[in-house]
C-alpha cells in the first residue's frame, strides 16, 4: 500500500528546515534522547555543498537547541565503508568550529550526532545504538568521575555528558510492529507510513503537515524523481560491489 506522507529524508530537505516545522523535529529528538528538546536555530551544515551522488545519498542538518547544544542530524541511503570514521570527523568539525578562538575549554560545545542509515552498517543486531566516552580503570574497572565543583561549575553528571555522544537508527533492520514511541518513528522513517495507532512525539505534527496531497504538482514530480533516483543508485551501487 503507497504511503500518504512524505519520506523522513525529503522533508529534511525540504520541509523541516522551516521553523513551523520544528515540531516535527523536536518530537523524534525528545523521543530519541529521551528529554525535552527545543530547536531554537538550524545552523550551517555540509548539505549546502553537495555534489550530484550526495543529492540524492544524504541529506544532513544541524541544529541548536534550548541549552546551546549542537545536534547534526544525518540521513544516509546509501552503503559508505567508512562510516564510522565520518561520524567522528562530523562531530570533531563541530567541537572545533563552535568554539571563538581565546575562549576556554569550558566553552566547548557538546555534541550529538543523530545518523539515520538505510544501509547495512556494522555487524549487530540491535536497530538503535548508542555511544559514548567513558574513562575506565585499567586497574580497578571504576569509572572516572568529575568533581562535585566540576559538576557544579559544569552543569553535569557524568565525564561522558561532555563528550559527543552518537546515535545510530538502522532503520532498515526494522521488520516488527512497534512497541514503543521511538520504534513508531523507526517504522515511519523505514515505511513511510504513519499508523493511526502511533503517538509518539512529533507524529501528530508530521501527519499534519508532511502528507503528500498537500505538495503541488511541480513538488510531487520532484519528490518522485528523488525516489526513482534513489532506487537508482542503490542498484548502480549494488552492481558495482557485486
Amino acid at each position: 500500500m503507497a504511503s500518504n506522507y512524505i519520506r523522513f529524508d525529503w522533508a529534511m530537505k525540504r520541509l523541516l528546515r522551516n521553523k513551523a516545522n520544528f515540531a516535527v523535529l523536536e518530537g523524534f529528538l525528545t523521543t530519541l534522547l529521551n528529554e525535552k528538546i527545543v530547536i531554537q536555530k538550524l545552523l550551517e551544515s555540509e548539505s549546502n555543498q553537495e555534489d550530484e551522488f550526495d543529492k540524492y545519498n544524504r541529506v544532513d542538518m544541524l541544529a541548536e537547541n534550548s541549552k546551546g547544544e549542537l545536534i547534526l542530524i544525518e540521513v544516509q541511503n546509501n552503503n559508505e565503508y567508512a562510516y564510522f570514521q565520518r561520524m567522528l570527523f562530523g562531530t570533531s568539525k563541530l567541537v572545533t568550529e563552535y568554539i571563538n578562538r581565546g575562549e576556554g575549554y569550558d566553552k566547548v560545545r557538546k555534541v550529538y550526532s543523530v545518523n539515520i542509515v538505510y544501509f547495512s552498517l556494522g555487524s549487530g543486531k540491535d536497530i538503535v545504538y548508542h555511544g559514548k566516552t567513558e574513562f575506565r580503570g585499567i586497574h580497578q574497572g571504576d569509572v572516572l568521575e568529575l568533581t562535585p565543583f566540576q559538576k557544579q561549575t559544569f552543569k553535569v553528571d557524568s565525564v561522558s555528558q561532555l563528550y559527543p555522544e552518537y546515535y545510530i537508527l538502522k532503520v532498515n533492520d526494522f521488520n516488527q510492529v512497534a512497541r514503543s514511541p521511538l520504534e513508531e518513528w523507526i517504522y515511519y522513517m523505514n515505511t513511510g507510513d504513519i499508523p493511526d495507532s502511533a503517538t509518539a512525539p512529533g507524529l501528530d505534527e508530521a501527519r499534519q503537515r508532511l502528507k503528500l496531497d498537500k505538495m503541488t504538482k511541480e513538488e510531487l514530480n520532484a519528490y518522485y524523481r528523488h525516489l526513482d533516483n534513489i532506487v537508482i543508485l542503490r542498484d548502480n551501487i549494488y552492481t558495482e560491489r557485486a
